[in-house]
């Protein structure tokens, strides 16, 4: 019997499941669909950033850029995150920025001037701009594959095309059925990311997590003289990066 079944393997899912076999824990994932990272991992814009506002955030994801640099499948590109701050949102900003020094990441604000050279844009209504030359993208098809690769060297099983049915706790142990089998463990984890209030239905859970349609579109190639950065008009909430000659938006 495995002490843990982790429900989803995309990036988190990996991950954990890599983390709990390392502390020598019996694993077993199970993904319905047929391979790993098929959801929000494997269509994701690929950015990891530093810079957040809550320093829980911003540890998570300084630790974690730190281990993607040490892996060569996560390939790794640190192209920096550009942030256009509006002036409605200048103080909050600051804010952010004062949290992020304080934690000893690498951040930078930039007069707009400064972010001209960087990336190309209108300077209406912005105030200034931050840049975090430790942002950038990684490949999370490899980055999963990698986790799930170290996962099973620990003894972790995988099984694809086993989704969840249901699941309920009794005396302690965790039974969960999928179309292939019962399985039981005292601990169930769920990695399902946008579709864990859906999946927590099955188990009786209300959880206020549900998923939203997005769109990522990448342009002709463009004839611009260099790469950009991720770069984002907190205003809007749009954004775009450089992916080869074109531009992923």
């Amino acid at each position: 019997m495995a002490r843990v079944v982790v429900v989803g393997a995309g990036i988190v899912g990996a991950a954990s499941a890599y983390r709990l076999a390392e502390k020598g824990l019996r694993v077993l994932v199970l993904e319905k669909e047929a391979t790993y990272a098929q959801g929000s991992t494997g269509k994701s814009a690929a950015g990891v950033r530093v810079q957040f506002s809550e320093p829980s955030n911003v540890l998570l994801s300084y630790r974690s850029i730190l281990e993607y640099r040490e892996i060569p499948e996560a390939a790794y590109r640190p192209t920096g995150y550009l942030f256009l701050v509006p002036e409605a949102q200048a103080e909050a900003q600051e804010e952010a920025l004062r949290v992020q020094k304080a934690l000893g990441v690498p951040v930078e604000k930039l007069s707009l001037a400064e972010a001209q050279r960087k990336v190309p844009f209108r300077e209406e209504g912005l105030a200034y701009a931050t840049f975090g030359p430790m942002d950038g993208t990684i490949d999370p098809h490899g980055a999963t594959a990698y986790y799930l690769r170290e996962a099973r060297r620990l003894g972790a099983e995988v099984r694809f095309s086993e989704p969840l049915l249901r699941a309920e706790r009794r005396e302690g142990v965790w039974r969960v059925e999928t179309p292939k089998g019962l399985y039981e463990a005292p601990f169930l984890l769920l990695c399902t990311g946008a579709w864990t209030g859906e999946v927590g239905r099955t188990l009786g859970l209300e959880i206020p997590v549900q998923p939203v349609r997005r769109m990522v579109f990448a342009t002709a190639p463009t004839p611009f003289p260099h790469a950009f950065p991720l770069t984002v008009d907190l205003g809007t909430g749009f954004y775009f990066r450089s992916e080869g000659s074109r531009l992923v938006k």
